[in-house]
C-alpha cells in the first residue's frame, strides 16, 4: 500500500470531559476498589510478618516437600488442538477486516460500520421463562425478575442448537440500584428492592435463533431457558470441597453455595458448558472489621473486605452477608463456576481447584495429548495471571459419556501462577512507554505451582489453603504484578494466548512497584495487551516467552505502541478489557472505562503478517456504557452493552441515557446483534 492509499488516522475526540468510569460505576461494580489501596501488600513487612506467623504454627513443612516439581506425568505435548469453537466463535469479517472503521465519539447510541445493521436481542427485565411478565419499571418485584433477563449483563457464549439455533448464555456481573428504582435510599433499601437485585445477579440462559435479517431472536423456550440467581444452589466441588474454611451455619459441610455473585468475563468449553468468573465480590459483604484474629484479617484484607456496612445492606436481610456472623461465606465466593446450558436440571458447579481470587474469567484449549489447560487473570492492580492443567484428557464428541467426563475434568490438576521475565537492561525500562533497544517489550516467562490435588507447592500452606486463599500463596512464590490483568484467552488458531491488562494508574507511585517490563509505563491509566507462547508450543508446561501486543492509548503520544504498525493509520483504544477471535485468526477487543474522554468500544487487530498491530474500532457504545462480551462469528458479532447512561449524576430520576429504547425511557443494559447488510 502506498502512502497515498493509506487513510487518514482517525480524528481522537478530546472534547468530551467525562471519559472513564463514572463514580457510579465505581461504588456498585467494585465497591471503589481503586479509591482504596491495591490489596497486594506482599513487599509489606507486616503482611510478611503474618504469613511467618502462620508458619511458625504450624512447624513448616520441609523444604524438601515443598519445592517438588508439580504436574509429575505429564506429557510433553505441541501447540494445542482447535477441538472445538464456542458459538461459531470466528468471523468472515476476518483477512483484511475490510469494514470502515467508526471514529470515536460519545453519542448516546451504538454505532456501527456504514453498511451494518443492528438489533437488541434482549434486554435488562425482557421475559427468560414462559409466563415471565413483560418489564414494568415502576412495579418490579423480585418474582418476575427471577424470570427476566438479568441486569448488568457481561459475558456472553453461545452453545449450538442445530442449524442457526443456539443457546446465549449472559452473566449479569451486578446491579446498580440507584438506577434501578425511582426514590432510591442507599441508607434504607427496602427487603423487596434488595431481592429484586438477588434475583437480577448471576445468569441468563435462552434459546435464540437467526432471523431473516441477520440478527438474532430470543424464543421462550420451556426446556432450555433459565436463570441462575443469588438464591440458586450451586455445587461445591475439586479439592476444596467440605475446607473447613467453606462452613457455615447454614452448610456445615462445606460443599453447597447459595448463588453466584459479580461474575464478569467467561468462556465456552468444547464440551458445550459455560465458565463465568467470580469478581469484585467483596464488596457484598460487611462487618469485616469486626473480625479480630490477625490471621483471618489479614486473609480478609487481601481479597478487599474492609470496614463495617456493606454498600448495598444485604446484611440487614441475610446474615451470611455479614462477616461478624458468618466469617466464612465470603470464602465461597470468588471461584470459576461452571454451569451446563443444555442440561438445564443440573447444579451449576464452583471449581475450587483453579483457585479463588478475583476471577475475570477463565478460558480453555485443549493440548494435542488431551489435558486441557485453563488461562485465568485476576482483576486487581498488582494481581497475577494463572493457568491450571488438567489430571484428565479431554474426550471428543458430544456423547453423554464424554460430556460427563469433561465435565469432572475441572476437579482435579495442577494450579500454576505466572513470573514474568524481561530480556532488556533495567535501565531501558524507564516507565515512558519508550520502546527498549531490541525493538520491542519481551522476555521470557515461568510457570510456578501452586498446587497438585491435596499437595501444596506453597511453604507453609496446606493445599486447601492454597486454593481458599490463592492470593496469599501466590504471593510466597514471587510472580509478576501484573496491571489489572482481565480477560486471558487462548487462540485457537496459534495457540498463542492473549491477555487484557485494562490499566493501573498507581504503578510507580511512591511506595508501589514501579515500571517492568511486561508493564512498562507508570501511571498506566490506558492498559495493554499481552501476547505469550508456550515454550514448544506446550501448554501444560511450565515455561513461555512473551511481547507487549499493544500499548493502548492515543496514537499520536509517544507512550504507546501497536506491535511495531504504523501509528498513524490505527484506531485510539484504551483501557482493554475482553478478548475474543473470529476464524481468521484476527484479535477482538472491548474496552472497559475508556479514559480518551469518549465512549467504549470493540475494535479488532490482526496478530499475522504485514497487518500486525493494525488496530481498527468495529463499533462504539452508548455514553456511559462499557463493552462485554464479544462473540465474533462468520454472521453477526454479539456485543453484550453494560450499564448505559451510568454517568455522574444520573439515577432512576434523572437518567442521563434513553438507550436502547428511546424517548424518555429508562437505560437498560442489552446484547445487541451486528450483522452485515444482505443485498
Amino acid at each position: 500500500m502506498s502512502p497515498a492509499d493509506k487513510p487518514r488516522l482517525l480524528p481522537l475526540f478530546t472534547s468530551n470531559p467525562k471519559g472513564g468510569r463514572s463514580s457510579i460505576t465505581c461504588l456498585y461494580r467494585c465497591g471503589n476498589a481503586c479509591a482504596h489501596d491495591a490489596p497486594n501488600t506482599s513487599d509489606n513487612t507486616y503482611f510478611a510478618d503474618v504469613v511467618a506467623d502462620v508458619v511458625d504454627r504450624r512447624k513448616m513443612l520441609k523444604a524438601g516437600a515443598v519445592i517438588a516439581v508439580a504436574g509429575a506425568g505429564l506429557a510433553t505435548v505441541g501447540a494445542g488442538t482447535s477441538v472445538a469453537t464456542p458459538g461459531r466463535h470466528g468471523g468472515g469479517h476476518g483477512g483484511g477486516l475490510d469494514f470502515e472503521p467508526v471514529a470515536p465519539n460519545d453519542l448516546d447510541a451504538l454505532v456501527v460500520p456504514k453498511g451494518y445493521e443492528q438489533d437488541v436481542v434482549i434486554r435488562w427485565g425482557d421475559p427468560v421463562l414462559p409466563g415471565a411478565p413483560r418489564f414494568d419499571f415502576a412495579n418490579q418485584t423480585a418474582a418476575a425478575q427471577a424470570r427476566q433477563f438479568g441486569y448488568n449483563n457481561d459475558f456472553c457464549g453461545l452453545v449450538p442448537l442445530g442449524r442457526d439455533r443456539y443457546l446465549m448464555v449472559s452473566n449479569h456481573e451486578y446491579t446498580t440500584e440507584s438506577a434501578m428504582f425511582f426514590g432510591y435510599d442507599p441508607a434504607n433499601p427496602t427487603r423487596e428492592q434488595v431481592e429484586i437485585a438477588w434475583a437480577a445477579h448471576g445468569l441468563s440462559v435462552v434459546v435464540v435463533e437467526e432471523n431473516r435479517r441477520g440478527g438474532l431472536e430470543v424464543k421462550l423456550d420451556r426446556h432450555y431457558n433459565r436463570r441462575v440467581t443469588m438464591t440458586t444452589p450451586f455445587a461445591v466441588r475439586g479439592p476444596a470441597a467440605g475446607s473447613k474454611y467453606l462452613r457455615t451455619s447454614a452448610d456445615p459441610t462445606g460443599r453447597r453455595v447459595l448463588g453466584t455473585q459479580n461474575n464478569c468475563a467467561g468462556g465456552v468449553t468444547p464440551w458445550g458448558t459455560i465458565l463465568s468468573g467470580e469478581e469484585n465480590f467483596n464488596q457484598y459483604f460487611a462487618n469485616a472489621d469486626a473480625v479480630t484474629d490477625p490471621v483471618a484479617k489479614a486473609r480478609n484484607s487481601r481479597y478487599g473486605l474492609s470496614g463495617g456496612a456493606s454498600q448495598r445492606k444485604w446484611e440487614r436481610f441475610d446474615k451470611r452477608f455479614d462477616l461478624a456472623r458468618e466469617p466464612n461465606e465470603a470464602n465461597r465466593f470468588g471461584w470459576v463456576v461452571e454451569i451446563d446450558p443444555l442440561d438445564p436440571h443440573s447444579a451449576p458447579v464452583k471449581h475450587t481447584a483453579l483457585g479463588r481470587f478475583k476471577h475475570e474469567g477463565a478460558n480453555v484449549i485443549v493440548a494435542r495429548n488431551g489435558h486441557v489447560v485453563a488461562y485465568m487473570g485476576d482483576d486487581e492492580r498488582f494481581d497475577y495471571m494463572y493457568k491450571f492443567v488438567t489430571d484428565g484428557r479431554y474426550k471428543p464428541g458430544n456423547s453423554r459419556y464424554a460430556r460427563e467426563h469433561n465435565k469432572k475434568l475441572l476437579d482435579s490438576g495442577t494450579l500454576y501462577v505466572a513470573k514474568f521475565t524481561g530480556d532488556s537492561p533495567a535501565a531501558e525500562i524507564d516507565g515512558s512507554g519508550t520502546v527498549p533497544a531490541d525493538g520491542e517489550f519481551d522476555g521470557s516467562g515461568e510457570w510456578i505451582p501452586l498446587a497438585h490435588n491435596d499437595r501444596s507447592f506453597v511453604p507453609g500452606f496446606t493445599a486447601e489453603e492454597v486454593y481458599v486463599f490463592t492470593r496469599l500463596a501466590a504471593d510466597v512464590v514471587g510472580p509478576t504484578k501484573m496491571d489489572r490483568p482481565e480477560d486471558v484467552e487462548p487462540s485457537l488458531r496459534n495457540g498463542r494466548i492473549y491477555a487484557a491488562l485494562t490499566n493501573n494508574t498507581d504503578r510507580g507511585k511512591a511506595g508501589r512497584e514501579g515500571p517492568t517490563e511486561p508493564n512498562p509505563r507508570v501511571a498506566n491509566k490506558h492498559g495493554h495487551v499481552l501476547e505469550l507462547a508456550e515454550r514448544g508450543g506446550d501448554h501444560t508446561g511450565t515455561r513461555f516467552s512473551w511481547k507487549v501486543l499493544l500499548l493502548c492509548g492515543d496514537p499520536n503520544s509517544p507512550d504507546t505502541y501497536f506491535a511495531g504498525y504504523d501509528k498513524t493509520q490505527v484506531s485510539p483504544i484504551s483501557c482493554p478489557d475482553n478478548v475474543a477471535f473470529d476464524s481468521k485468526g484476527n484479535l477482538w477487543i472491548s474496552t472497559d472505562g475508556n479514559a480518551l474522554s469518549h465512549n467504549d468500544g470493540l475494535f479488532a487487530v490482526p496478530v499475522e503478517g504485514r497487518e500486525r498491530g493494525h488496530v481498527k474500532q468495529f463499533l462504539t457504545v452508548p455514553d456511559g456504557a462499557e463493552t462485554c462480551g464479544p462473540v465474533v462469528t462468520d454472521d453477526f458479532v454479539l456485543v453484550s452493552v453494560q450499564h448505559p447512561g451510568e454517568l455522574d449524576g444520573a439515577s432512576a430520576d434523572n437518567p442521563l441515557s434513553h438507550w436502547p429504547d428511546g424517548g424518555d425511557s429508562q437505560p437498560r443494559p442489552s446484547v445487541v446483534a451486528v450483522w452485515k447488510k444482505r443485498r
